[in-house]
């Protein structure tokens, strides 16, 4: 089965300082038809104005994976972790038992957009940790690089739940197939520009939930750029 969930659909908040686009109940925006999708918990399009962010918060039990658009963010943590990434990069943190951290926009000119990513892992109050990796675009383009997974292969960041992240790039005759294993589901948010999946014509801030699909084909693409969760 194939449902789509586009972009004006999403709850929406503009803090002035922050727009943020929520694909599932979020803060404010509540839904109880869009609470998650399998261990997928939240996927928030934040927009970050120059110089502003999120204060020192704290998570607990939660994988966290940051990805970034445009511009930079500026990430400082209670393991002692800091680190300002940028397009390419991805970011994951395991909050485990407890953790604090603050998110910043170190320029004083140029907005950061960002995807922010909650999975719910399948294990408990385990000591919280940090990881990050870069992927160049190059290994994106026209086809799905896996940038999350359970066991890291690949050069995947690494989360606590049976769940794979994969990053593609799709333009013009470019296309991309990913094969679903029997009992899995794919969730497929569209990042930027447009893209058309399984016959299903998608632009930026759509996405798509496939359910008892063989496989999810990225095809006729114009300047797209996708992740797509595989998730149990």
């Amino acid at each position: 089965m194939i449902s789509l969930r586009k972009s004006e659909e999403r709850g929406h908040a503009d803090h002035g300082w922050l727009n943020a686009y929520h694909s599932f109940s979020f803060a404010g925006y509540h839904d109880p038809q869009h609470m998650g999708f399998g261990s997928l918990r939240v996927i928030n399009e934040d927009r970050v104005q120059p110089g502003k962010g999120f204060g020192t918060h704290g998570h607990r039990d939660m994988e966290i994976i940051t990805y970034i658009l445009s511009g930079a963010l500026e990430h400082k943590d209670s393991m002692g972790n800091g680190s300002v990434i940028r397009p390419g990069d991805v970011q994951r943190m395991s909050a485990g038992r407890g953790v604090m951290h603050s998110e910043f926009n170190p320029s004083q000119s140029e907005l950061v957009h960002l995807l922010q990513i909650w999975i719910e892992p399948n294990v408990t109050g385990i000591r919280p940790s940090y990881e990050e990796r870069h992927f160049d675009a190059a290994s994106k383009r026209g086809k799905l690089r896996l940038i999350v997974s359970g066991d890291g292969r690949e050069g995947a960041v690494t989360i606590h739940q049976d769940a794979s992240v994969y990053a593609a790039l799709i333009d013009g005759a470019e296309r991309a197939s990913h094969a679903l294993a029997a009992g899995r589901k794919a969730y497929v948010h569209v990042a930027r520009g447009k893209v058309t999946v399984n016959g299903q014509p998608l632009a930026a801030g759509d996405a798509l939930k496939a359910t008892g699909v063989s496989a999810v084909v990225l095809e006729q693409g114009e300047q797209a750029e996708v992740l797509l969760f595989d998730l149990a």
